[in-house]
């Protein structure tokens, strides 16, 4: 199958979901262009937009050069309580630099907003709708073609961020940094995928805080949720690029790992392509990832789903199939490995000497 642009350049989000088309998301700006130097762990403000729009752009061009056909607005935390007066002009420069390069292929623009720090302590709903409305009028102003509402830990937060960008007309997903716990007061994945439904959400699942198997397990419970109370809802999973099975309730924050010390924990690409394969087997049409996807995960995504999609993405132009490219090497033990046998059965190991193979979470 060779690399093609994709059919859909005119379809809006839910167009693309209704007629059972896989929509492939972006991955991790936080994290990623932290370790690039364009990012200050923390607050992880996304100042970026202003300060570093080259680097923005850049990995806004790779994750659609691998795949995705969604542009994200890299607008996580860029609301008036943590950004106070750059608030607003980063919010217009993310609208801008993610529209640019969604210019370039058949991707989609997607304003986001995230929890506030306001919620946590004062729980004031005029006060925190206020801080959505505010860059849903940014939103607005740009023209965005779908709005995200994401990484909320509490329903009731998440509810009230649905129930504002509704008023903007334009189609609306809500995922949840939740496990299958549920979140930080109890509300069940499917009680969390009911109440964001109800709120008005056309598009529900979760992102961030977990792996790809723990996310995938959140998934099914919130699935199941919503056809036990007779609603449908569109699926999306944007997990973590790293393997937190020893996560607790808060998920990869508690770890003693996060954030610096990650990588012995990052997915393999093989690992990526089963979870876009048993995320597209539960019925999820919307898969992408958060913290700690790189580029060539994305890629994954859209590689084992390239029979679904009908096409590959440019980035494959580089990259043989199950490793297919090591048919070149001049090593044949190397050469054996040029199968997808190898690749799906392989045990990869750290090189850490001593290391345990669990962690045991600080909170």
């Amino acid at each position: 199958m060779a690399p093609a642009g994709g059919p859909w350049a005119k379809k809006g989000i839910l167009e693309r979901l209704e007629s059972g088309e896989v929509v492939v998301g972006d991955g991790s700006f936080l994290l990623t262009l932290e370790k690039r130097g364009y990012v200050k762990a923390g607050l992880w403000t996304p100042e970026a937009v202003v300060d570093h729009p080259d680097a923005v752009r850049q990995l806004h061009t790779e994750f659609l050069r691998a795949g995705s056909n969604v542009m994200q607005t890299f607008t996580f935390s860029a609301s008036e309580d943590n950004m106070e007066s750059k608030w607003e002009a980063v919010n217009e420069a993310a609208c801008d630099l993610a529209r640019e390069v969604a210019g370039k292929g058949d991707a989609l623009v997607a304003g986001g907003i995230c929890q506030t720090s306001l919620y946590r302590h004062h729980k004031d709903e005029v006060r925190v709708k206020k801080l959505f409305q505010l860059q849903l009028e940014v939103f607005i102003k740009k023209n965005v073609d779908f709005l995200i509402a994401e990484y909320f830990e509490h329903a009731e937060e998440a509810v009230w961020a649905v129930e504002v960008l509704k008023e903007s007309g334009k189609p609306v997903a809500a995922t949840m940094c939740i496990g299958p716990d549920g979140d930080m007061h109890g509300v069940t994945p499917g009680e969390c995928a009911v109440k964001l439904v109800k709120a008005g959400a056309a598009i529900v699942g979760v992102n961030c805080r977990f792996g790809p198997s723990t996310s995938l397990k959140t998934m099914r419970l919130m699935k199941e949720g919503l056809r036990a109370a007779g609603l449908k809802a569109h699926l999306i999973v944007q997990s973590l690029g790293f393997h937190t099975p020893d996560c607790g309730k808060g998920g990869f924050v508690d770890l003693p790992e996060y954030p610096f010390g990650l990588e012995p924990r990052v997915a393999t690409r093989w690992d990526i392509q089963k979870y876009a394969r048993e995320a597209y087997n539960l019925g999820v049409r919307y898969i992408g990832g958060c913290c700690g996807f790189e580029p060539y995960h994305i890629r994954a995504i859209a590689e084992e789903l390239a029979p679904e999609r009908g096409f590959l993405p440019p980035a494959s132009d580089k990259h043989g199939s199950w490793g297919s490219s090591l048919n070149m090497h001049t090593k044949p033990w190397i050469r054996a490995r040029a199968r997808r046998e190898y690749w799906e059965n392989l045990l990869p190991a750290s090189g850490r000497p001593f290391c345990p193979s669990l962690s045991r979470p600080d909170n």
